[in-house]
């Protein structure tokens, strides 16, 4: 096999091991999301089959003598020489280079956006459980124990008594 070919084959050997495709399955929330995410772990699968069988495989040599009992010595040589003779060039990667550093920045920009959400996540998880305590206790609440936690409001119904403004 190539060099290349068994690259890419040990690439995506290594990446297959690396998904976490269950756990990836219990954040989809729709049917359409499940549908599309069933189809993309199938075509990866195929992609990945295809590729540990087509490319990993080294061809079997050629029995050159077994051609020479049957069809003579002249013509197998000279198909041997025309073999021999044939040049595969080695892939050259030029895209690669052109795209890793903005891979990388998206990288970095990925994981600045992953902080901001989760720090996100966390203000929100702070507000529904306050939103819910209060829901709990709004009932029994008294309007100065609600001001101890609201103090922006208490000074604003402050200001506006202070100032005679009644709304109207």
């Amino acid at each position: 096999m190539s060099g290349l070919g068994k690259k890419v084959v040990d690439v995506v050997f290594k990446a297959s091991k690396n998904i976490d495709w269950e756990g990836m399955a219990k954040l989809l929330v729709s049917d359409e999301a499940r549908k599309e995410f069933a189809t993309l772990r199938r075509t990866f699968d195929e992609v990945n089959s295809t590729l540990q069988t087509k490319f990993s495989q080294e061809p079997e040599p050629i029995d050159w003598e077994y051609y020479r009992k049957g069809i003579g010595s002249r013509l197998v040589n000279m198909y041997k020489e025309a073999y021999e003779s044939v040049k595969i060039p080695k892939f050259v990667d030029t895209v690669t280079p052109q795209y890793k550093p903005k891979f990388d920045a998206l990288l970095i920009e990925l994981k600045e956006a992953e902080e901001k959400s989760l720090k996100e996540s966390e203000r929100l998880e702070k507000e529904i459980a306050e939103v819910q305590e209060l829901k709990q206790n709004i009932s029994t609440m008294t309007a100065d124990e609600y001001f101890e936690k609201h103090l922006e409001l208490k000074k604003k119904f402050d200001d506006e008594i202070r100032n005679d403004y009644w709304g109207y």
